[in-house]
């Protein structure tokens, strides 16, 4: 397309002509980078990787991550949030039961040794050490669940009881591939008497 002179007679130069918001969008670009990039480190060792090895697989330098990430905290919240915001919605459906949400929880347990990680924070004991990021993801994961556990549920004892036994499954689910996973965490499930919906991904 020709580009218009301006009133001086001249042609812009290209950064002339560059939108003023290729910044903000670079910086949403970097961002989502970063936690794609975040997502598959933590799914491959867990939370205690690098940052340092986040910002490589993102393409970008360490100093571009902390300008969006302050810390572990941050990344590790901005990565695990869509892992406990699909439990939190699919319990939210009018038709769920128990079962279902479980479901759900399991399929994230076999994809992510991060989100195994907030599993382990015993919600909501407080127990040192545990980071305040991953207690209070591992808390939503417990109202989640818990506002579908009927009396007489296996999981519905003693306080406590409902997330030592995810922590439990979470022990269980090790192997090298997801379908080998899967098979663990339903075996384990199967053992403490629960029953458990299809392992898959809340869908809108």
């Amino acid at each position: 397309m020709t580009q218009r002179p301006t009133q001086d007679g001249r042609r812009p130069a290209s950064d002339e002509r560059r939108p003023a918001n290729d910044g903000r969008r670079a910086a949403a670009r970097n961002r989502a980078a970063l936690i794609a990039a975040a997502r598959e480190i933590y799914a491959e060792s867990g939370l205690n990787a690098p940052l340092s090895a986040i910002a490589r697989r993102a393409g970008v330098g360490q100093g571009v991550l902390y300008r969006h990430f302050p810390d572990r905290a941050a990344v590790a919240t901005a990565v695990l949030d869509e892992n406990v915001r699909q439990i939190e919605q699919v319990a939210a459906e009018p038709a769920a039961d128990i079962a279902l949400v479980l479901g759900v929880l399991t399929w994230h347990q076999t994809q992510s040794a991060a989100f195994i990680s907030i599993l382990h924070a015993e919600g909501a004991s407080g127990a040192s050490g545990v980071p305040a990021y991953a207690t209070a993801l591992s808390e939503r994961v417990e109202r989640a669940l818990r506002g579908h556990l009927a009396p007489g549920h296996p999981l519905a004892g003693e306080r406590g009881d409902l997330m030592v036994a995810v922590a439990m499954v979470s022990g269980a689910v090790t192997g090298p591939t997801r379908e080998h996973r899967e098979r663990r965490a339903l075996a384990a499930w199967r053992l403490l008497g629960v029953e458990v919906g299809p392992v898959r991904p809340f869908e809108e």
